[in-house]
């Protein structure tokens, strides 16, 4: 407020009666409260600066996207409080600008926001009856749009499986078909092979054996593709999650001792039975488990741990791996991305489709350079519905 208003507003004090100013500041308070409970009640984050920028107010949803205190931010820089938002840059043009930006703290969110320049206008003339527009500050109104996002990339990622799913069967139609006959014709040569003398039998048996397990590779790639992508009947059946793990881990133990990596299991003894598709369940946990062992090469741990609480069931897979880099971890679930020499970039992706068919989800934390942790939630088997957080 500059100091002509306020030079006018105290001369016209005196000629006030001291019971009509009385009035005035209780109409002003109660508005000034009435205001502050319509901005706190709304969801949208409101930040009112002056036209340095220092902060002159923010309402609760403010508060909660950023982290702050609104005590400890009353006339302080916005700019210096949310490091990386280029106020300067933002208030140059001197307009409404909106933009997008990704915060980290107290939550990882996208928010949609835009600065709006507030004018103050003053008369400069009864005769004339201009007026004069005054820079008094800056409006900013943050909206979330997290979700907004998630849901737009499920859509297309949802998209281009569909256009993988088309591809793929016709793939394993054009590939399967030759794939069967060479392995018709492999047999055929075999037969014919016993009639070789033995000094010839050997050298030919050996090359017969190569093309058999690139055969035999090929037709592996094609399946694990299709299983990868394509939606497959559940046949659930009540299963204890704790044997379906020690299963798995039994499974690929001699890889396990051959990589010289030591597996600890803290298995929680009261899981109830739950109802999965067992075979395919299991897929699911050997996908993760060798993922994991193939990440820390030689050596290493791996952490097994089961767990429950009101609403889930929990599988917890921890490896001391090299983990993986922030730029990566969006792509992890993406058909054929692999940061292993001889992987395939489909393992994972499997294991989101298991998972999610039975309505389970799967969270990622990554501690680069140190290891993974992979967690499978899977809904309890007698809780159908689940209260959303954020609803009304």
């Amino acid at each position: 407020m500059n100091s002509g208003f306020l030079d006018k507003l105290i001369e016209r004090i005196g000629r006030v009666r001291p019971e009509e100013v009385q009035n005035y500041l209780h109409r002003l308070a109660d508005e000034k409260g009435f205001l502050e409970t319509i901005f706190n009640a709304i969801h949208e984050g409101v930040i009112v600066t002056d036209q340095h920028g220092a902060m002159n107010y923010l309402n609760r949803a403010a508060c909660e996207l950023f982290g702050l205190e609104r005590e400890e931010c009353m006339g302080r820089a916005l700019g210096e409080r949310l490091r990386g938002l280029q106020w300067d840059q933002l208030i140059h043009a001197q307009k409404v600008v909106s933009r997008e930006m990704e915060v980290f703290y107290p939550r990882h969110r996208f928010l949609n926001f835009y600065v709006v320049p507030l004018h103050l206008e003053t008369p400069t003339g009864k005769r004339t009856g201009t007026v004069e527009q005054e820079m008094v500050g800056y409006a900013v109104i943050l909206r979330d749009v997290t979700e907004h996002r998630r849901s737009t990339e499920e859509t297309l990622q949802s998209e281009r499986l569909s256009a993988l799913t088309l591809l793929a069967a016709g793939v394993a139609h054009e590939i399967g078909n030759p794939l069967n006959s060479l392995h018709i014709h492999l047999q055929l040569m075999e037969r014919k092979l016993r009639k070789v003398p033995a000094s010839m039998r050997k050298e030919l048996q050996s090359t017969l054996e190569v093309a058999r397990e690139e055969i035999e590779r090929l037709d592996s790639t094609v399946q694990q593709f299709l299983g990868a992508i394509r939606p497959a009947r559940l046949e659930p059946t009540l299963e204890s999650i704790n044997a379906l793990v020690q299963e798995s881990v039994a499974f690929l133990r001699p890889e396990l001792e051959n990589r010289d990596i030591l597996v600890e299991q803290e298995l929680r003894s009261d899981l109830p039975l739950q109802e999965v598709d067992r075979n395919q369940f299991k897929q699911a946990i050997y996908n993760v488990i060798k993922n994991a062992f193939q990440a820390m090469k030689t050596g290493g741990i791996l952490r097994i741990r089961t767990d429950l609480d009101d609403e889930f069931i929990s599988i917890t897979f921890t490896d001391t791996g090299g983990g993986i880099s922030p730029e990566n971890m969006s792509k992890v679930f993406e058909p054929y991305f692999t940061t292993k020499a001889s992987g395939s970039g489909l393992g994972l992706l499997i294991v989101r489709r298991i998972v999610r068919e039975h309505g389970g989800e799967i969270d990622l934390v990554s501690d680069e350079g140190k290891g993974l942790t992979l967690t499978i939630r899977l809904p309890m088997r007698q809780q159908r519905a689940r209260m959303l957080h954020g609803g009304s």
